[in-house]
């Protein structure tokens, strides 16, 4: 399916509208007017990531009120009602009647925002409808499918086949970094990579030489990097030089038409790395397939992670997922418009899974002196298992 124009088809948009619709009857039977501001989701439903809002009245027609810009989203999206707002009181008039409750996204709206809103939409009540949008999200259709089967081959190609010419003795991070990034524009990343955890910023993901990939960081995943100083830590050290005997940890982001795939491959740079840290990298391979076969429908995520987890021996469960104290409690996690979906391989995740979801697996153990070797590959969930759409290549790939 060809998605290099990235105009959303209508029949896509059709449908994950009525999806939302059921699933808010199903949990919300007496929900009033759902409300969307957040980019992301308003992309997700309107095929554009214009400034606006889209009202969604139970027991009304749906439209999107743009403030800017207009003419682009009438330009770029097949949304059947856009009109122009120059504030809210021009969306006022939408709803044929008042609502007591609104549901919208807690997570994403700010409260002067919603102030703002609540003056021309009085209402009582606003509650969540973060977890409905995010499991109507979870299951990709074949569009969706499509974009992110091109951007986990454009993983494969850069990270399997590109990134090793890339390194050389005596290169920064940052430089190195820099060369990663323009190969990844070059074939086709789309330039930017988006989480939905509050505050998440990153520039294309984890990168660092050695134990650069051990240090730690606000962002929630078991690798590290140093970035650039304390205000802007992301990216990579302008000090920290590529040396012989050094792992190089790459943990990065791709998106094509707004949909991600996460990689993590690992390289061993002119010497191989110590024993010790080689059978542990092996053990993350072998967990990492063995997470793949178990992801078919019904599967529930929180006995995945359950059940893996108690196979591991103490020894290794020592800087599993982490290293120290900062470890995390889950072993992947969903994707798709943004690289921190649901479902999540971890506890308190007890829905069983769906066909044609997508999932980051990423098994990875910290190696004092060493870094964090391990890996990470981009799955879709199917009746024979987890179905790999961004390259086989067991990682520690010899950089000589």
């Amino acid at each position: 399916m060809h998605t290099t124009d990235g105009i959303v088809p209508a029949g896509e948009l059709r449908d994950r509208m009525a999806r939302f619709r059921a699933r808010m009857d199903a949990d919300h039977p007496e929900w009033e007017l759902a409300v969307f501001f957040g980019r992301i989701n308003l992309y997700y439903f309107t095929g554009t990531m214009q400034d606006g809002v889209l009202l969604i009245p139970r027991d009304g027609d749906t439209v999107f009120r743009v403030r800017r810009s207009y003419e682009r989203a009438c330009d770029e999206s097949l949304f059947p009602e856009i009109r122009p707002m120059g504030s809210f009181r021009d969306a006022a008039g939408d709803l044929e009647h008042p609502v007591r409750s609104v549901h919208l996204e807690t997570e994403v709206v700010p409260l002067a925002l919603l102030e703002r809103f609540r003056k021309y939409f009085p209402f009582d009540q606003a509650r969540s409808l973060d977890l409905q949008a995010a499991k109507v999200r979870a299951v990709k259709s074949a569009y969706e499918l499509a974009c992110m089967e091109q951007a986990g081959e454009i993983h494969r190609r850069v990270l399997e086949e590109r990134v090793p010419a890339l390194l050389q003795e005596g290169m920064s991070e940052m430089a190195f970094i820099s060369a990663f990034y323009s190969v990844m524009i070059e074939e086709g990343h789309q330039g930017v990579v988006r989480f939905g955890s509050f505050g998440t910023e990153i520039g294309i993901g984890q990168i660092g030489f050695g134990e650069s990939s051990l240090y730690p960081t606000c962002f929630d995943g078991p690798g590290g990097n140093r970035g650039m100083c304390p205000a802007i830590p992301l990216l990579g050290s302008r000090e920290r030089r590529l040396k012989k005997g050094d792992l190089v940890f790459v943990d990065a982001g791709c998106g094509v038409a707004g949909y991600h795939t996460d990689k993590t491959m690992t390289y061993m740079f002119g010497a191989p790395l110590p024993d010790d840290a080689i059978e542990a990298h092996r053990r993350c391979v072998e967990i990492q397939h063995r997470i793949a076969r178990m992801m078919r429908p019904g599967a529930v995520p929180s006995a995945i992670y359950d059940t893996v987890m108690a196979d591991l021996e103490p020894e290794f469960l020592e800087n599993f997922m982490g290293f120290g104290t900062r470890r995390v409690k889950f072993l992947g996690h969903g994707i798709g418009l943004q690289i921190d979906e649901i479902p999540v391989i971890a506890r308190g995740f007890d829905e069983p899974l769906q066909e044609h979801m997508v999932l980051a697996l990423e098994p990875k153990k910290g190696i004092a002196g060493v870094g964090m070797v391990g890996i990470e590959n981009t799955f879709v969930v199917t009746p024979a298992g987890g179905r790999c759409i961004t390259g086989d290549h067991p990682g520690l790939m010899p950089v000589y």
